[in-house]
């Protein structure tokens, strides 16, 4: 079976309604992700079937829960879940923010091939990053634990209505016991991955 038919497949099992052209796009970001994998080590994930339910279906279920305009991937890697999340929304915009120049090569060609004029790749340590205009989201997948993530981002959300959200496996009761004190849990998401083994959660944290 294609790839493109098997991520069909993977979005029937789900609430998801994608033009042909983001399903385009998305299968072209996969046949990118495994070509640039063999030199570039982008991914531990070989398998193309498994790249996409672990990162496509996995990046794509928590977007109807980002709220806002503007978002910023910490520690993005390949781009993800910053990549799929940008073709879901063409309206929204996305940082993705990597410290490995290879990773921003990679997406710098990601988002020249696939035309995504609504992606940019930014080169930095997150602690050391300052952008021009603050984020509503502070988005984060295989970042450190939730402590590290809002210590070393916490200049990065909007002020009011600024959110950080954490992509987990099982829900993460030990590091939210440790969070700093100017930082609450609004809320978090159990997220159903269609054909994925294992718990997703997202948690949604803000500043007090």
């Amino acid at each position: 079976m294609s790839l493109q038919d098997q991520l069909i497949g993977l979005l029937d099992q789900s609430s998801l309604k994608l033009t042909d052209k983001k399903i385009s796009q998305l299968i072209q970001y996969v046949e990118m992700l495994i070509k640039w994998n063999k030199a570039y080590n982008l991914t531990s994930v070989r398998d193309p079937s498994d790249m996409l339910v672990k990162h496509i279906m996995d990046s794509l279920m928590v977007g109807q829960y980002i709220k806002g305009n503007r978002f910023i991937d910490v520690g993005t890697g390949p781009g993800l879940p910053g990549i799929p999340l940008a073709i879901l929304y063409p309206e929204k915009e996305f940082t993705l923010l990597d410290s490995l120049g290879k990773r921003i090569t990679f997406l710098r060609q990601v988002v020249f091939q696939l035309k995504l004029d609504n992606v940019s790749p930014a080169l930095s340590r997150v602690e050391k990053f300052l952008p021009e205009q603050l984020f509503d989201g502070v988005l984060s997948r295989a970042f450190a634990s939730l402590n590290d993530m809002v210590s070393w981002c916490k200049h990065l959300p909007a002020n009011e209505n600024g959110r950080f959200y954490a992509l987990k496996g099982q829900y993460p009761e030990s590091e939210l016991s440790k969070l700093p004190d100017d930082i609450e849990l609004v809320t978090s998401y159990s997220i159903v991955v269609p054909q994925l083994q294992g718990e997703r959660h997202l948690i949604e944290l803000k500043k007090i």
